[in-house]
């Protein structure tokens, strides 16, 4: 393939936008912010799931405390009735009057020990609340640090985008004046050696592979015609010759 050696040497100028492209993608993809958002949303949701078991906990706890005082309330209200009927002197037999104390003796055992129970429980959802007022602080300190990560991404992702676009327009211009041909040659070459598709011999040395050119291989690009499109014989990169080639 032949080329105007000034459309060659453009080359150099694509290939150091492509370069500055690919940074820029790679910044994008591996933004410290991206990291930092990973681990926040995982401890998020581990915390939010410890909120939901505090909150299942805590309203578990208030049902419970509600019937054990219903329990209690029906046994104040039972031994009040035995009470009404003992005082009232409705019951004169003393089989059924030693049967009624032993009733309200018991229901008064009972009463205490559903109160008990009631404390208990009552300690339990007091517990509760004081763990879900703590995690409810940890998912909002959270959810806020998330929130900053996020503007903070979205900036960054803004900036790189900007520059990104800028240079892919330059890029454009950039290609407008280099042959078809060239270009697809270029590209190929590009997609195929890790975007890297033509380099400058520089000091006999090919900057694609670093590799020193042998003379055998010097001698080929010595001899030949400034506008004939020569390939690195290592890495099958197009070499740009220039002032500084060492030929």
């Amino acid at each position: 393939m032949n080329a105007a050696p000034a459309d060659q040497i453009r080359l150099l100028d694509v290939q150091a936008l492509d370069v500055r492209l690919t940074q820029l993608a790679h910044r994008r993809k591996n933004l410290p912010e991206l990291a930092e958002l990973q681990t926040l949303e995982a401890d998020l949701t581990q915390q939010r799931d410890l909120l939901v078991a505090a909150q299942t906990e805590e309203s578990d706890t208030l049902r419970e405390q509600t019937k054990a005082e219903q329990d209690v309330d029906q046994v104040r209200q039972r031994a009040a009735r035995d009470q009404q009927r003992l005082d009232s002197g409705a019951v004169t037999s003393p089989k059924d009057l030693e049967s009624l104390q032993h009733e309200i003796a018991s229901l008064a055992k009972r009463q205490g020990d559903l109160e008990d129970v009631v404390l208990e429980v009552m300690e339990r959802r007091e517990a509760a609340q004081e763990r879900v007022a703590e995690l409810t602080a940890r998912v909002d300190a959270i959810q806020a640090k998330v929130d900053d990560a996020v503007a903070r991404r979205d900036t960054a992702t803004d900036e790189i985008d900007t520059e990104a676009g800028t240079v892919t327009k330059e890029r454009e211009l950039t290609v407008a004046d280099i042959p078809a041909d060239l270009l697809k040659l270029y590209d190929r070459i590009r997609a195929k050696e890790g975007g890297i598709g033509a380099a400058r011999l520089y000091q006999r040395r090919c900057e694609g592979c670093r590799l020193e050119l042998n003379i055998t291989e010097l001698n080929d690009v010595r001899a030949a015609a400034a506008d004939t499109v020569v390939r690195c014989e290592s890495c099958g990169r197009i070499l740009v010759r220039t002032p500084d080639s060492g030929l």
